[in-house]
Protein backbone atom coordinates (compact mmCIF):
# COMPACT_ATOMS: atom_id res chain seq x y z
CA UNK A 1 0.00 0.00 0.00
CA UNK A 2 1.06 3.44 -0.74
CA UNK A 3 0.00 7.07 -0.20
CA UNK A 4 -0.84 9.09 -3.29
CA UNK A 5 1.38 11.80 -2.70
CA UNK A 6 4.93 11.41 -1.65
CA UNK A 7 5.17 15.18 0.79
CA UNK A 8 5.51 14.13 4.11
CA UNK A 9 3.24 15.69 6.80
CA UNK A 10 5.63 17.05 8.87
CA UNK A 11 5.31 21.01 8.46
CA UNK A 12 7.21 23.34 10.40
CA UNK A 13 4.19 24.25 12.63
CA UNK A 14 3.12 20.25 13.17
CA UNK A 15 1.30 19.80 16.17
CA UNK A 16 0.95 23.66 16.86
CA UNK A 17 -2.38 25.07 16.57
CA UNK A 18 -2.46 28.23 17.87
CA UNK A 19 -0.04 31.50 17.14
CA UNK A 20 0.81 31.42 20.91
CA UNK A 21 2.12 27.94 20.84
CA UNK A 22 4.16 28.65 17.75
CA UNK A 23 5.79 31.73 19.69
CA UNK A 24 5.85 29.07 22.82
CA UNK A 25 8.13 27.18 20.37
CA UNK A 26 10.19 28.70 18.25
CA UNK A 27 11.22 31.08 20.50
CA UNK A 28 11.56 28.75 23.50
CA UNK A 29 11.33 25.23 23.61
CA UNK A 30 12.89 24.67 19.93
CA UNK A 31 16.30 26.54 21.96
CA UNK A 32 16.86 24.28 24.41
CA UNK A 33 19.34 21.32 24.96
CA UNK A 34 18.35 17.91 25.88
CA UNK A 35 18.94 16.08 29.00
CA UNK A 36 17.89 12.89 28.39
CA UNK A 37 18.19 11.42 31.89
CA UNK A 38 16.46 7.47 31.43
CA UNK A 39 17.23 5.66 27.57
CA UNK A 40 19.08 2.13 27.31
CA UNK A 41 21.47 3.46 24.90
CA UNK A 42 24.48 1.08 24.81
CA UNK A 43 27.43 2.46 26.22
CA UNK A 44 29.66 0.69 24.28
CA UNK A 45 28.15 1.91 21.30
CA UNK A 46 28.67 5.20 22.52
CA UNK A 47 32.23 4.51 23.69
CA UNK A 48 33.59 2.70 20.44
CA UNK A 49 32.01 5.73 18.46
CA UNK A 50 31.97 3.57 14.97
CA UNK A 51 29.56 4.45 12.45
CA UNK A 52 26.17 2.40 11.62
CA UNK A 53 26.78 -0.02 8.68
CA UNK A 54 23.45 1.43 7.31
CA UNK A 55 19.70 2.61 8.11
CA UNK A 56 18.44 -0.59 8.43
CA UNK A 57 21.51 -1.49 11.72
CA UNK A 58 20.62 2.11 12.55
CA UNK A 59 17.14 1.94 13.26
CA UNK A 60 15.32 -1.38 13.54
CA UNK A 61 18.40 -3.39 15.79
CA UNK A 62 16.87 -3.39 19.43
CA UNK A 63 13.68 -1.27 18.70
CA UNK A 64 10.87 -3.31 20.01
CA UNK A 65 8.09 -0.50 18.91
CA UNK A 66 8.65 -1.26 15.20
CA UNK A 67 9.35 -5.41 15.88
CA UNK A 68 5.59 -5.05 17.61
CA UNK A 69 3.99 -3.00 14.60
CA UNK A 70 5.64 -5.04 11.79
CA UNK A 71 4.70 -8.62 13.33
CA UNK A 72 0.76 -6.78 13.51
CA UNK A 73 1.44 -6.68 10.16
CA UNK A 74 2.14 -9.71 9.24
CA UNK A 75 5.86 -9.56 8.68
CA UNK A 76 7.78 -12.73 9.08
CA UNK A 77 10.17 -12.96 11.83
CA UNK A 78 12.87 -13.41 9.69
CA UNK A 79 12.50 -9.55 8.59
CA UNK A 80 12.31 -8.54 11.80
CA UNK A 81 14.85 -10.38 14.39
CA UNK A 82 15.99 -12.82 12.13
CA UNK A 83 19.17 -12.83 9.71
CA UNK A 84 17.65 -11.67 6.88
CA UNK A 85 19.91 -8.72 5.44
CA UNK A 86 19.49 -4.93 6.82
CA UNK A 87 18.13 -3.58 3.59
CA UNK A 88 15.39 -6.26 3.23
CA UNK A 89 14.28 -5.59 6.65
CA UNK A 90 14.32 -2.19 6.23
CA UNK A 91 12.21 -2.57 2.75
CA UNK A 92 9.44 -4.89 5.31
CA UNK A 93 9.24 -1.48 7.70
CA UNK A 94 8.77 0.69 4.40
CA UNK A 95 5.83 -2.03 3.97
CA UNK A 96 4.40 -1.39 7.18
CA UNK A 97 4.92 2.43 7.91
CA UNK A 98 1.27 3.16 5.59
CA UNK A 99 -0.58 0.72 7.73
CA UNK A 100 0.84 2.80 11.02
CA UNK A 101 -1.17 5.68 10.93
CA UNK A 102 -2.98 6.66 13.95
CA UNK A 103 0.20 4.97 15.88
CA UNK A 104 3.29 7.18 16.84
CA UNK A 105 5.10 5.46 14.82
CA UNK A 106 3.90 7.16 11.95
CA UNK A 107 4.84 10.35 13.50
CA UNK A 108 8.06 9.35 14.87
CA UNK A 109 9.50 8.21 11.53
CA UNK A 110 9.11 11.19 9.78
CA UNK A 111 10.65 13.49 12.46
CA UNK A 112 13.12 11.10 12.32
CA UNK A 113 13.96 11.02 8.71
CA UNK A 114 13.59 14.96 8.52
CA UNK A 115 15.66 15.87 11.51
CA UNK A 116 18.72 13.28 11.34
CA UNK A 117 18.47 13.20 6.91
CA UNK A 118 16.77 16.18 5.70
CA UNK A 119 13.78 13.56 4.33
CA UNK A 120 10.79 15.21 4.30
CA UNK A 121 9.17 11.81 1.80
CA UNK A 122 6.56 9.67 3.50
CA UNK A 123 8.38 5.94 3.81
CA UNK A 124 6.93 3.72 1.79
CA UNK A 125 7.14 0.70 -0.63
CA UNK A 126 7.92 2.91 -3.59
CA UNK A 127 10.82 5.18 -1.39
CA UNK A 128 12.11 2.96 0.50
CA UNK A 129 15.24 2.19 -2.09
CA UNK A 130 15.94 5.83 -2.84
CA UNK A 131 15.40 6.73 1.31
CA UNK A 132 17.60 3.91 2.37
CA UNK A 133 20.52 4.85 -0.07
CA UNK A 134 20.11 8.56 1.08
CA UNK A 135 20.16 7.61 4.45
CA UNK A 136 23.19 5.44 4.18
CA UNK A 137 25.25 8.43 2.35
CA UNK A 138 24.65 10.93 5.59
CA UNK A 139 25.19 7.88 8.41
CA UNK A 140 29.10 7.06 6.53
CA UNK A 141 29.98 10.37 7.98
CA UNK A 142 27.67 10.28 11.27
CA UNK A 143 29.38 8.30 14.61
CA UNK A 144 26.91 7.86 17.71
CA UNK A 145 28.41 10.71 19.08
CA UNK A 146 27.88 12.83 16.41
CA UNK A 147 24.48 11.88 15.85
CA UNK A 148 23.82 13.15 19.59
CA UNK A 149 25.38 16.22 19.14
CA UNK A 150 22.98 17.22 16.07
CA UNK A 151 20.26 16.74 18.53
CA UNK A 152 21.92 18.96 21.06
CA UNK A 153 21.64 16.15 23.77
CA UNK A 154 23.77 17.22 26.44
CA UNK A 155 22.80 14.47 29.28
CA UNK A 156 22.56 10.72 28.37
CA UNK A 157 22.05 8.35 31.19
CA UNK A 158 22.13 4.71 30.25
CA UNK A 159 20.69 1.47 32.51
CA UNK A 160 23.01 -0.39 34.07
CA UNK A 161 23.30 -3.52 35.99
CA UNK A 162 25.20 -3.11 39.32
CA UNK A 163 27.28 -5.80 38.29
CA UNK A 164 28.52 -3.28 35.16
CA UNK A 165 32.12 -2.51 35.14
CA UNK A 166 31.23 0.90 33.56
CA UNK A 167 34.60 0.76 31.64
CA UNK A 168 32.85 2.31 28.25
CA UNK A 169 31.61 5.37 31.28
CA UNK A 170 35.22 5.48 32.15
CA UNK A 171 36.19 6.18 28.58
CA UNK A 172 33.47 8.87 28.21
CA UNK A 173 34.49 10.20 31.40
CA UNK A 174 37.59 11.20 29.87
CA UNK A 175 36.69 11.61 26.04
CA UNK A 176 35.07 15.37 26.94
CA UNK A 177 32.79 15.20 24.45
CA UNK A 178 29.64 17.54 23.83
CA UNK A 179 27.65 14.70 25.27
CA UNK A 180 28.05 13.94 28.89
CA UNK A 181 27.57 10.12 29.44
CA UNK A 182 26.19 8.87 32.71
CA UNK A 183 25.50 5.75 34.34
CA UNK A 184 22.19 4.71 36.07
CA UNK A 185 22.21 1.87 39.06
CA UNK A 186 19.43 -0.51 37.60
CA UNK A 187 19.14 -2.57 40.51
CA UNK A 188 15.99 -5.64 39.27
CA UNK A 189 18.96 -8.40 39.74
CA UNK A 190 19.03 -7.78 43.15
CA UNK A 191 15.38 -8.40 43.59
CA UNK A 192 14.92 -11.65 41.85
CA UNK A 193 15.90 -13.78 44.47
CA UNK A 194 13.65 -16.27 43.40
CA UNK A 195 15.09 -17.06 40.16
CA UNK A 196 17.62 -19.83 38.81
CA UNK A 197 20.01 -17.70 38.21
CA UNK A 198 20.49 -15.78 41.46
CA UNK A 199 23.08 -17.54 42.07
CA UNK A 200 25.33 -17.10 39.31
CA UNK A 201 24.16 -13.30 39.53
CA UNK A 202 26.16 -13.40 43.30
CA UNK A 203 28.87 -14.96 41.42
CA UNK A 204 29.04 -12.18 38.99
CA UNK A 205 28.91 -9.16 41.68
CA UNK A 206 31.61 -11.28 43.72
CA UNK A 207 34.17 -10.63 40.75
CA UNK A 208 33.60 -6.90 40.80
CA UNK A 209 33.78 -6.61 44.74
CA UNK A 210 37.01 -8.75 45.07
CA UNK A 211 35.71 -11.15 48.43
CA UNK A 212 32.74 -13.96 48.39
CA UNK A 213 29.02 -13.43 49.22
CA UNK A 214 28.40 -16.37 52.18
CA UNK A 215 25.79 -14.30 54.14
CA UNK A 216 23.61 -11.20 53.87
CA UNK A 217 25.77 -8.95 55.51
CA UNK A 218 28.36 -9.77 52.66
CA UNK A 219 25.17 -9.19 50.34
CA UNK A 220 24.36 -6.10 52.13
CA UNK A 221 28.17 -4.90 51.60
CA UNK A 222 28.33 -6.00 47.92
CA UNK A 223 25.54 -3.90 47.33
CA UNK A 224 26.27 -0.81 49.18
CA UNK A 225 30.43 -1.36 47.63
CA UNK A 226 28.86 -1.18 44.11
CA UNK A 227 26.59 2.25 44.93
CA UNK A 228 29.82 3.41 46.19
CA UNK A 229 31.58 2.68 42.75
CA UNK A 230 28.84 3.78 40.20
CA UNK A 231 29.00 7.01 42.54
CA UNK A 232 31.87 7.81 41.97
CA UNK A 233 31.43 7.22 37.71
CA UNK A 234 29.04 9.86 37.89
CA UNK A 235 25.50 8.13 38.88
CA UNK A 236 23.08 10.61 40.50
CA UNK A 237 20.17 7.96 39.21
CA UNK A 238 18.62 4.72 40.41
CA UNK A 239 16.14 2.72 38.76
CA UNK A 240 13.36 -0.31 39.51
CA UNK A 241 11.39 -1.85 36.48
CA UNK A 242 10.37 -5.49 37.14
CA UNK A 243 7.43 -6.58 35.94
CA UNK A 244 5.50 -7.60 38.80
CA UNK A 245 3.47 -6.75 41.12
CA UNK A 246 4.62 -5.05 44.21
CA UNK A 247 4.63 -6.53 48.03
CA UNK A 248 5.78 -4.26 50.81
CA UNK A 249 5.38 -7.05 53.93
CA UNK A 250 6.84 -6.98 57.38
CA UNK A 251 10.06 -8.08 57.91
CA UNK A 252 12.48 -8.87 60.81
CA UNK A 253 16.47 -8.59 59.22
CA UNK A 254 17.10 -11.62 60.90
CA UNK A 255 14.05 -12.84 58.57
CA UNK A 256 15.40 -12.07 55.24
CA UNK A 257 19.09 -13.12 56.91
CA UNK A 258 17.22 -16.90 57.30
CA UNK A 259 15.27 -16.45 53.89
CA UNK A 260 19.08 -15.28 52.10
CA UNK A 261 20.46 -18.17 53.88
CA UNK A 262 17.84 -20.98 52.45
CA UNK A 263 18.67 -19.05 49.24
CA UNK A 264 22.29 -19.89 49.38
CA UNK A 265 21.58 -23.55 50.28
CA UNK A 266 18.94 -23.51 47.13
CA UNK A 267 15.78 -24.16 49.35
CA UNK A 268 11.87 -23.06 47.98
CA UNK A 269 11.37 -19.94 49.42
CA UNK A 270 7.29 -18.85 49.97
CA UNK A 271 5.95 -16.32 48.61
CA UNK A 272 6.23 -14.12 51.61
CA UNK A 273 9.45 -14.59 52.22
CA UNK A 274 10.53 -14.08 48.90
CA UNK A 275 8.69 -10.68 49.14
CA UNK A 276 9.97 -9.79 52.65
CA UNK A 277 13.72 -10.21 51.15
CA UNK A 278 12.56 -7.33 48.15
CA UNK A 279 10.95 -5.39 51.32
CA UNK A 280 14.02 -5.08 53.04
CA UNK A 281 15.91 -4.42 49.58
CA UNK A 282 13.47 -1.59 48.79
CA UNK A 283 14.12 0.22 51.77
CA UNK A 284 17.68 -0.85 52.19
CA UNK A 285 18.26 1.02 48.48
CA UNK A 286 15.91 3.38 49.24
CA UNK A 287 18.32 4.80 51.85
CA UNK A 288 21.29 4.74 50.45
CA UNK A 289 19.83 6.62 47.49
CA UNK A 290 18.87 9.15 49.47
CA UNK A 291 22.22 8.97 51.65
CA UNK A 292 24.14 9.64 48.14
CA UNK A 293 21.54 12.31 47.13
CA UNK A 294 20.58 10.06 44.09
CA UNK A 295 17.11 10.56 42.78
CA UNK A 296 15.25 6.77 42.45
CA UNK A 297 12.67 6.03 39.24
CA UNK A 298 10.09 2.99 39.46
CA UNK A 299 9.07 2.51 36.31
CA UNK A 300 5.78 0.34 37.22
CA UNK A 301 3.19 -1.57 35.63
CA UNK A 302 4.12 -3.70 32.42
CA UNK A 303 4.00 -7.71 32.16
CA UNK A 304 6.83 -9.12 30.06
CA UNK A 305 7.90 -11.80 27.88
CA UNK A 306 4.00 -12.50 27.58
CA UNK A 307 4.64 -14.54 24.31
CA UNK A 308 6.14 -17.71 25.63
CA UNK A 309 7.17 -19.16 22.29
CA UNK A 310 9.10 -16.01 21.15
CA UNK A 311 10.89 -15.68 24.86
CA UNK A 312 12.00 -19.70 23.82
CA UNK A 313 12.81 -18.67 20.59
CA UNK A 314 14.13 -15.20 20.64
CA UNK A 315 14.50 -14.44 24.25
CA UNK A 316 13.65 -11.65 26.53
CA UNK A 317 12.93 -7.87 25.46
CA UNK A 318 11.63 -8.21 21.73
CA UNK A 319 8.32 -6.56 22.05
CA UNK A 320 5.63 -8.98 23.81
CA UNK A 321 5.08 -6.75 26.91
CA UNK A 322 2.15 -5.45 27.98
CA UNK A 323 -0.25 -3.03 29.96
CA UNK A 324 -0.89 -4.93 33.56
CA UNK A 325 -3.75 -4.10 36.15
CA UNK A 326 -1.57 -4.48 39.22
CA UNK A 327 -2.31 -2.35 42.48
CA UNK A 328 0.23 0.06 43.01
CA UNK A 329 -0.99 2.57 45.53
CA UNK A 330 -0.86 0.87 48.92
CA UNK A 331 2.48 0.06 48.34
CA UNK A 332 3.96 3.25 47.34
CA UNK A 333 2.16 4.38 50.28
CA UNK A 334 3.43 2.06 52.66
CA UNK A 335 7.45 2.84 50.79
CA UNK A 336 7.23 6.22 50.53
CA UNK A 337 5.50 6.74 54.09
CA UNK A 338 7.80 5.01 55.78
CA UNK A 339 10.83 6.21 54.48
CA UNK A 340 9.91 9.60 54.60
CA UNK A 341 8.96 8.95 58.28
CA UNK A 342 12.35 8.08 58.66
CA UNK A 343 13.92 11.26 56.96
CA UNK A 344 15.48 8.69 54.10
CA UNK A 345 13.00 9.46 51.22
CA UNK A 346 15.07 10.28 47.77
CA UNK A 347 14.26 12.42 44.96
CA UNK A 348 11.77 10.35 43.14
CA UNK A 349 10.07 9.82 40.24
CA UNK A 350 7.32 7.12 39.54
CA UNK A 351 6.50 6.33 36.15
CA UNK A 352 2.70 4.23 35.29
CA UNK A 353 2.31 2.24 32.31
CA UNK A 354 -1.80 1.54 32.66
CA UNK A 355 -3.07 5.09 31.89
CA UNK A 356 -6.11 4.22 34.34
CA UNK A 357 -3.58 5.00 37.25
CA UNK A 358 -2.84 8.58 35.70
CA UNK A 359 -4.46 10.63 38.93
CA UNK A 360 -3.24 7.34 41.34
CA UNK A 361 -0.06 8.32 41.02
CA UNK A 362 -0.11 12.12 40.90
CA UNK A 363 -2.20 12.37 43.82
CA UNK A 364 0.61 10.05 45.69
CA UNK A 365 3.50 11.73 44.42
CA UNK A 366 1.86 15.09 45.76
CA UNK A 367 2.17 13.06 49.41
CA UNK A 368 5.28 13.42 50.13
CA UNK A 369 6.87 16.57 48.95
CA UNK A 370 9.03 18.36 51.58
CA UNK A 371 10.84 22.08 51.85
CA UNK A 372 14.22 22.74 50.24
CA UNK A 373 13.56 20.38 46.94
CA UNK A 374 11.32 21.73 44.57
CA UNK A 375 9.47 18.99 42.60
CA UNK A 376 10.86 16.22 44.85
CA UNK A 377 8.49 14.12 44.31
CA UNK A 378 7.74 13.66 40.69
CA UNK A 379 5.19 11.16 38.55
CA UNK A 380 7.19 11.09 35.42
CA UNK A 381 6.36 11.41 31.68
CA UNK A 382 4.37 9.43 29.92
CA UNK A 383 5.91 6.40 29.71
CA UNK A 384 6.18 3.57 26.87
CA UNK A 385 2.49 2.85 25.56
CA UNK A 386 1.95 6.44 26.88
CA UNK A 387 4.31 8.23 25.09
CA UNK A 388 2.36 9.46 22.64
CA UNK A 389 0.48 12.06 21.80
CA UNK A 390 -2.91 11.32 24.08
CA UNK A 391 -0.86 9.80 26.40
CA UNK A 392 1.12 13.05 26.72
CA UNK A 393 -1.83 15.25 26.71
CA UNK A 394 -3.13 13.54 29.54
CA UNK A 395 -0.20 13.15 31.81
CA UNK A 396 -0.12 17.23 31.11
CA UNK A 397 -3.69 17.63 32.27
CA UNK A 398 -3.56 15.13 35.19
CA UNK A 399 -0.43 16.69 36.26
CA UNK A 400 -1.28 20.23 36.10
CA UNK A 401 -4.67 19.34 37.68
CA UNK A 402 -2.78 17.55 40.74
CA UNK A 403 0.61 18.93 40.90
CA UNK A 404 2.63 21.24 39.93
CA UNK A 405 3.44 21.45 36.22
CA UNK A 406 5.82 24.22 36.33
CA UNK A 407 8.43 21.77 38.44
CA UNK A 408 8.11 18.78 36.16
CA UNK A 409 11.50 17.62 34.76
CA UNK A 410 9.84 16.94 31.68
CA UNK A 411 10.69 14.46 28.10
CA UNK A 412 12.82 11.51 28.10
CA UNK A 413 13.50 8.28 25.39
CA UNK A 414 13.43 5.42 27.31
CA UNK A 415 15.09 4.03 23.70
CA UNK A 416 17.40 2.10 22.44
CA UNK A 417 17.89 3.88 19.51
CA UNK A 418 20.17 6.98 18.24
CA UNK A 419 17.89 7.76 16.16
CA UNK A 420 14.69 8.43 18.58
CA UNK A 421 15.79 12.38 20.33
CA UNK A 422 12.98 13.79 17.92
CA UNK A 423 10.61 12.41 20.80
CA UNK A 424 12.22 15.33 23.25
CA UNK A 425 10.32 17.70 19.66
CA UNK A 426 7.17 15.77 19.68
CA UNK A 427 7.16 16.84 23.75
CA UNK A 428 8.10 19.78 23.48
CA UNK A 429 5.69 20.61 20.89
CA UNK A 430 2.46 18.74 22.34
CA UNK A 431 3.35 21.03 25.45
CA UNK A 432 3.82 24.25 23.84
CA UNK A 433 0.47 23.01 22.77
CA UNK A 434 -1.14 22.31 25.23
CA UNK A 435 -0.14 25.65 27.12
CA UNK A 436 -0.97 27.97 24.10
CA UNK A 437 -4.72 26.56 23.49
CA UNK A 438 -5.30 27.09 27.55
CA UNK A 439 -3.70 30.90 26.96
CA UNK A 440 -5.90 31.43 23.82
CA UNK A 441 -9.23 30.49 25.16
CA UNK A 442 -8.44 32.83 27.82
CA UNK A 443 -7.70 30.16 30.39
CA UNK A 444 -4.64 31.17 31.43
CA UNK A 445 -2.73 34.74 31.06
CA UNK A 446 -1.47 35.98 27.99
CA UNK A 447 1.83 36.43 29.76
CA UNK A 448 4.44 34.60 26.66
CA UNK A 449 7.65 35.76 28.74
CA UNK A 450 6.36 34.25 31.96
CA UNK A 451 5.41 30.92 29.84
CA UNK A 452 8.19 31.18 28.02
CA UNK A 453 10.29 30.23 30.97
CA UNK A 454 8.13 27.59 32.46
CA UNK A 455 8.49 26.17 29.28
CA UNK A 456 12.60 26.56 28.85
CA UNK A 457 12.14 25.10 32.31
CA UNK A 458 10.05 21.77 31.85
CA UNK A 459 12.12 21.08 28.44
CA UNK A 460 15.63 21.45 30.02
CA UNK A 461 16.51 24.06 33.20
CA UNK A 462 14.36 21.73 36.00
CA UNK A 463 15.82 18.72 34.46
CA UNK A 464 19.95 20.41 35.32
CA UNK A 465 18.62 21.65 38.55
CA UNK A 466 16.70 18.73 39.81
CA UNK A 467 19.36 15.96 38.67
CA UNK A 468 22.69 18.06 39.70
CA UNK A 469 25.09 15.77 37.67
CA UNK A 470 27.89 18.35 38.41
CA UNK A 471 27.97 17.59 42.12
Amino acid sequence: MNFTTSTTFITNDFLLETPVAKKLYYDYAALMPIIDYHNHLSPKRISDNNPFKNLGEAWLEGDHYKWRGMRANGIPEKYITGNAPDKEKFGKWAETVPYTVGNPLFHWTHLELSRYFGIDTILQPNSSDIIYQKANEILEDKTPRQLLKDMKVEVVCTTDDPSDSLEHHKILAKAHGYTKVFPTFRSDNLFLIEQETFQNYLENLESRIGFSIVDFADFLKAIDARIDFFHSNGCRLSDFGIGAPIHIECFTENQVDLIFKKRLKNEKLSFTEINQYRSFLFFHLGKRYHDKNWTQQYHLGAIRNNNIRLLNDIGADVGCDSISDYCFAEPMSRLFGILDSERKLAKTITYNLNPSHNEVFATMMGNYNTGGTPGKMQWGSGWWYLDQKDGMEKQLTSLANIGLLSRFVGMLTDSRSFLSFPRHEYFRRILCNFLGNAITKGELPNDLPFFGQLVKDICYNNAKQYFDFES
